[in-house]
């Protein structure tokens, strides 16, 4: 029996179907999960700044006013969320990731980190931060199995 309803924010990388599969396991396993996650256009979240509050003229202040209005809505759910899982994937730099993950320890939010094994080098630092490491959303969704339901 579950006695609560957890949200869970799904940060990083946006190329793969990985957040389906998360979704798609923890509703096989009958888990009370809901989750949250930035916007996943790429394009949109890009432009969302200019788009809403006017263009700039150099690509600095372009991504910099896209950022800021990201980091509403990403700054409002990360502190909403029981926990979060960090993706990091092999193709694109998830910076916005590493920031969401220093935001969600400093809030106190327990971390999870999905990376595949050749990313360990690179991120030992948020590694060290995460309170578990995992390597494929399987693993992930026994993770929250076990974390809500305490069964393996």
């Amino acid at each position: 029996m579950h006695e609560q309803h957890w949200t869970v924010y799904l940060s990083g990388e946006i190329h793969t179907d990985w957040r389906d599969e998360i979704s798609a396991g923890t509703k096989a396993a009958g888990l009370p999960v809901s989750f949250v996650s930035a916007v996943t256009n790429h394009g949109a979240s890009d432009d969302c700044g200019v788009e809403i509050l006017g263009p700039e003229d150099t690509s600095f202040w372009h991504d910099h006013k896209g950022a800021k209005v990201n980091a509403i809505r990403t700054r409002t759910q990360i502190a909403r969320a029981d926990l979060a899982v960090i993706r990091f994937g092999e193709k694109y730099r998830q910076w916005n990731a590493a920031f969401d993950a220093g935001y969600a320890v400093a809030l106190g939010k327990p971390i999870i980190t999905l990376h595949d094994p050749g990313l360990t080098h690179a991120l030992k630092e948020v590694d060290g931060a995460a309170l578990a490491v995992a390597e494929t959303p399987a693993q992930v969704v026994r993770l929250l199995t076990y974390v809500i339901d305490g069964t393996l």
